[in-house]
């Protein structure tokens, strides 16, 4: 039976995801971990599975994220030594831009300021300032991130990028490893991340980090919540180095509605909604990997679980 077990705690995405192959990949029967089909899966399809829901698969051949990361596989600690894939869908790399342009402007436009001072009622125009002028930089340039750092670029703007190896961008300065990191960091005034969540990268953006920054610089965090250090972001942006941050993504998702990031001043808050591979793509790819694996071929978009990435 071709048969793709569906593994998540998110039960509005495993009905979407159902549905999604029932209409792009209807060669595949797609079922929910409690489904006795289950048990003959060979494909498990994951975003954040339950703790031993990986295990309890016995046929078992391929683990596939439903994104374009896999830390999020950490989250059953049982999961076994099997071959790992992603999803690189073009559209998620499209919206992200999206997202990270409008971020952008939020900051170097003022409308951040413009925002507060609307609670107070206060008219002030912020300084225009040329995109030329308005440092920023992009951490992680793999498929995103080189995508966001040339789009800022060509925008005018004043991009450099860091990654764990030497990148080339076009009109980009790029930097790499931590020989690179400090000089990368040095007076950039919006900080953008889009690392893949690793051992080494985990709490990267805390209090050392923001030091390198210019003074009143922002954050954008479109990578995961374990990069942040949320005690050194809150130091941060009670002492002025930062002016403010824009979170997409938590460690606790949902976050909890008693977090205090709610209502930190200078914080703005989306629900991981930077970008996402379409529900059609996921079933798309994963029923190409499944074609894959009964032929023997290569499989699409392989990760490597020690890299994170």
């Amino acid at each position: 039976m071709n048969t793709v077990a569906l593994l998540s705690r998110d039960t509005l995405l495993l009905k979407q995801l159902q549905e999604a192959f029932a209409r792009s990949a209807p060669q595949l029967t797609a079922v929910l971990a409690d489904d006795p089909r289950a048990f003959d899966a060979q494909i498990a399809a994951c975003w954040f599975p339950l703790p031993d829901s990986l295990a309890s698969l016995p046929n078992l051949q391929v683990i596939h994220s439903v994104a374009a990361g896999i830390d999020h596989l950490e989250h059953d600690p049982a999961c076994p030594d099997l071959p790992v894939c992603r999803v690189v869908d073009p559209g998620h790399r499209q919206g992200m831009t999206e997202y990270v342009r409008w971020a952008v402007i939020h900051y170097h436009r003022g409308f951040d300021q413009v925002l507060a001072q609307q609670n107070n009622r206060h008219w002030e125009r912020p300084l225009q300032r040329p995109a030329s002028q308005f440092r920023i930089g992009v951490m992680g340039l793999g498929s995103l991130g080189s995508a966001i750092a040339e789009d800022l670029c060509a925008a005018g703007y004043d991009v450099r990028g860091w990654a764990r190896s030497a990148k080339m961008l076009r009109g980009v300065q790029t930097f790499a490893g931590a020989e690179g990191f400090e000089a990368f960091l040095d007076n950039v005034e919006l900080l953008i991340n889009l690392l893949p969540l690793t051992h080494e990268t985990r709490g990267i953006l805390n209090q050392h980090t923001f030091e390198r920054l210019a003074i009143g610089a922002a954050l954008i965090n479109v990578g995961r919540g374990a990069h942040l250090n949320l005690e050194d972001l809150q130091q941060a942006l009670d002492r002025g180095k930062l002016r403010g941050a824009m979170l997409d993504v938590f460690e606790q998702e949902p976050l909890p509605a008693s977090h205090p990031l709610w209502t930190t001043p200078g914080v703005t808050i989306t629900p991981h909604m930077a970008s996402a591979a379409s529900h059609d793509c996921i079933a798309e790819q994963i029923a190409e990997n499944f074609r894959r694996l009964n032929a023997g071929e290569p499989l699409l978009n392989s990760a490597d679980r020690l890299l994170g990435y």
